[in-house]
């Protein structure tokens, strides 16, 4: 059974309403470079990395990555939920709407959160995530977001919450991939952080 090493991405120099791919604040920095150590000293090994591919888990994915001496797997299916609205500020009142319910009242309506601009299959992009997940053969680390790993979380407890917890920014949340299951094996380090 394959151990991921889910790790949300350090924190943005900007959230969902100010900028469509941010990279990593100085502290988001900071916090990439001491994940980077936990991970080594917790796995004691090298391990395949794989990475969302907005900046900001590319940039958090950097010092594992360097340490390891091995590029990141960009996993498009890890990247944050989409959204239907280009408009930076619409997206975030959309997102904060859509993070306070479940999956089945997230795609009532419309099916993309109950908004009418862009389709989006919201359900399909959730079924990814878990497929990418479950779809690994070894142990992974894996650099995703907030709602991403929340995701995998609910697959896990059979929770159908968007959120089902708060991982901070670097915590490590921690599963274990049976077949097509994923079971939750420790929950990452939680705290109210803005999603970015």
């Amino acid at each position: 059974m394959p151990v991921i090493y889910m790790i949300r991405h350090g924190e943005a120099a900007a959230g969902w309403d100010a900028d469509t791919d941010p990279g990593l604040s100085e502290k988001g920095r900071a916090q990439s470079e001491a994940v980077a150590r936990e991970i080594e000293q917790r796995v004691g090994r090298k391990l395949p990395i794989l990475s969302s591919p907005l900046r900001r888990c590319r940039e958090t994915a950097m010092p594992l990555s360097r340490a390891w001496k091995c590029e990141p797997v960009i996993e498009t299916r890890v990247a944050e939920v989409p959204s239907p609205i280009e408009d930076l500020e619409a997206r975030g009142v959309w997102l904060r709407r859509l993070m306070a319910g479940t999956w089945a009242e997230a795609v009532a309506g419309e099916g993309n959160g109950g908004h009418t601009g862009h389709k989006i299959d919201l359900l399909a992009w959730r079924q990814s995530v878990i497929d990418a997940l479950t779809g690994l053969q070894e142990d992974t680390v894996v650099f995703s977001h907030f709602i991403a790993i929340n995701v995998a979380a609910g697959a896990a407890m059979e929770d159908n919450r968007l959120v089902t917890f708060r991982p901070d920014n670097c915590s490590v949340t921690v599963f274990e991939a049976k077949g097509s299951s994923l079971s939750l094996v420790e929950k990452g380090r939680e705290a109210e952080t803005k999603v970015n």
